[in-house]
């Protein structure tokens, strides 16, 4: 996991209330009239009045507030928890359309950041024509927050166990499955009242009435990664409330949440994220190959497949000793997997696998193994150095503790209490190490990430829980975008999920990393256009990223206006994930992410 990123302060009082513009809902004659939100869901949100939001001026360019919502919205008049919401203002007043609400995913990511940072990801017609608002779901970033331990000192001690990208051997299986145990008892107990009410259901109530609350009749969003389940939930939840929804990086939410049948099933199983990460990366070596050593170095020492998995192996043996760091087989895949998110992670790839090969390889020159030591002992402190200067910057030190960070409590409570989960712990290691066989080395990178979820560990659970059905028809269309080699959300999820929603769009993207905007004008202008104008792209479209593995000079994608990962803008601005979707998570910063160049 990466660590927590705060370069935001907390705001809290609020001054004059900035009134927001109605918005109409798009016509489009060819969409039929959909279903209505259900009578449940109608009384709950719109028994809670509409909050009159305290805008301030906040950072320089934005407008910051806080609202208290409903714990439970059975109960609109009970206890209430703070939510966090941050707007930057349409650029153009005359042409302002409404507000467009973001969320980078996570689960942990804020919507404050993401807002924060539209300006250096959205478009200038999107930047023009709307309000762009992010919220801190309840119990993360700026928002109440939850914790599952009484203090820093109990986590980390806890939490031990973690230190790991993931676990390999029974030695660190047991002692993961011990720190993640630990982690569900307190989520179950010290962090109850909050962990038991961040299913992704709340968050979509919560948007809802934030969404009246800015003066829109209808939903114009953006989500990405888990994002796309928060989007799609809405969907479902409130068909009849859109007016243009966009998911990018696509969850298939049946999966998500899980059903009677597969329930047994661990997550990853049922999301196949770790299928995609393999795709993505057998498809870099198979090309590493046709390009030959002249364009990828890995190829020099010949089949760039077959010597990816004899590196693997060879460190899962013996750690390599790189300047006194020990880099293990759990390190080596956890950096392929974090590079895999960038389109451009091949060139790290294949730099760091060459590296690794000749300093480990008997048949390397001792001149060859020292200089390939030095070069990853100089990326190691190079990226120790960047994530020092990253938590110095986070860090806000209490006068009686060290600062507690959540991001784990945060995942944890929206992962276990949305969906259904294998019911004893002990059963992972098995579950894993079958899940490796169908996508090699990470199906236990991925696989890993859901063990606190566990029945017989985690106990907490929220009665309301949206658990489908994910098949209304929607009074407008959302549009799904999937790329093929994302590894995180795979493909397969957008096909699916788009043919489970009436009334959907699906956009393909033949790119690389981890969501598919940004990546090419193809995909960009598509996204833009159907936010602004509500035009959809045609059926069947698919677009082609400007990244292509060993073709170019591997630099960032001619159409984009920032990273292509939004999700990585997100993470700037202080986001609790590396992408939207977390990998397998540790409490403190595992050489695997020291390795990474991303």
């Amino acid at each position: 996991m990466r660590l927590r990123h705060r370069i935001l302060a907390a705001g809290v009082a609020g001054v004059a209330l900035v009134p927001a513009l109605a918005v109409t809902a798009l016509a489009d004659p060819g969409v039929r009239a959909g279903d209505t939100t259900s009578p449940v869901e109608k009384k709950r949100v719109d028994s809670v009045p509409t909050p009159k939001l305290a805008w301030y001026k906040c950072y320089e360019i934005a407008e910051c507030a806080t609202v208290r919502l409903p714990l439970d919205y059975d109960d609109p008049k009970g206890a209430t928890t703070e939510i966090a919401v941050l707007r930057v203002k349409a650029r153009n007043a005359k042409k302002r359309v409404g507000s467009l609400f973001v969320n980078p995913g996570g689960p942990g990511g804020q919507g404050t950041a993401l807002a924060y940072q539209a300006g250096q990801f959205l478009g200038a017609d999107v930047l023009d024509r709307f309000d762009v608002v992010g919220f801190d779901p309840r119990g993360i970033g700026f928002s109440s927050n939850v914790a599952c331990f009484k203090s820093t000192k109990d986590q980390t001690l806890a939490l031990d166990g973690l230190n790991v990208a993931f676990p390999v051997g029974a030695k660190q299986e047991a002692a993961y499955i011990k720190s993640t145990t630990a982690l569900a008892k307190g989520c179950s107990t010290t962090g109850k009242k909050l962990a038991g009410s961040m299913s992704t259901a709340e968050a979509a109530r919560d948007m809802d009435v934030l969404r009246r609350a800015v003066g829109d009749k209808k939903l114009t969003y953006l989500g990405f990664s888990y994002g796309t389940a928060l989007g799609q939930y809405y969907a479902n939840m409130f068909p009849d409330r859109l007016r243009a929804v966009v998911v990018d990086g696509v969850l298939n939410p049946v999966s998500w949440a899980g059903t009677p049948k597969t329930a047994g099933q661990i997550l990853d199983d049922r999301l196949r994220s770790a299928d995609g990460a393999y795709k993505a990366l057998k498809e870099i070596l198979v090309r590493c190959a046709k390009a030959g050593k002249e364009k990828c170095q890995f190829a020099q020492f010949g089949d760039p497949v077959k010597n990816f998995d004899i590196l693997a192996q060879r460190l899962r043996a013996k750690p390599a000793d790189i300047e006194g760091e020990k880099i293990t087989y759990a390190d080596f895949v956890g950096a392929t997997l974090g590079d895999l998110y960038d389109p451009s992670g091949y060139l790290f790839i294949d730099a760091m696998s060459t590296d690794l090969w000749k300093a480990t390889s008997s048949t390397s020159t001792a001149a060859q193994a020292t200089a390939a030591r030095k070069a990853l002992a100089a990326r190691i402190a190079e990226r120790r150095a960047e994530v020092a200067r990253q938590k110095k910057a986070a860090e806000q030190v209490t006068a009686k503790d060290f600062p507690y960070d959540n991001g784990i409590d945060a995942f944890s409570s929206v992962v276990c209490t949305d969906g259904l989960h294998p019911k004893k712990a002990g059963g992972w290691p098995a579950a894993v190490a079958a899940s490796d066989k169908r996508a090699p080395y990470f199906g236990r990178a991925w696989g890993w990430g859901s063990v606190q979820c566990a029945g017989d560990a985690w106990k907490v659970r929220d009665e309301d829980a949206y658990t489908g059905p994910f098949n209304r028809k929607t009074n407008a269309p959302v549009l799904f975008v999937g790329d093929y080699y994302d590894p995180a959300t795979n493909y397969d999820d957008a096909v699916s999920s788009s043919k489970l929603l009436p009334n959907s769009r699906l956009l393909t993207s033949d790119s690389w990393g981890h969501t598919a905007y940004g990546t090419s004008a193809c995909v960009t202008n598509a996204v833009e256009g159907y936010l602004v104008s509500g035009k959809l792209p045609p059926a069947g479209k698919v677009c082609v990223g400007d990244v292509q593995p060993f073709k170019g000079d591997g630099g960032p994608a001619v159409a984009t206006r920032g990273p292509a990962d939004a999700s990585a803008m997100a993470a700037q601005a202080g986001t609790a994930a590396r992408g939207p979707k977390l990998p397998p998570v540790a409490v403190r910063v595992p050489k695997s992410i020291l390795l990474g160049t991303r």
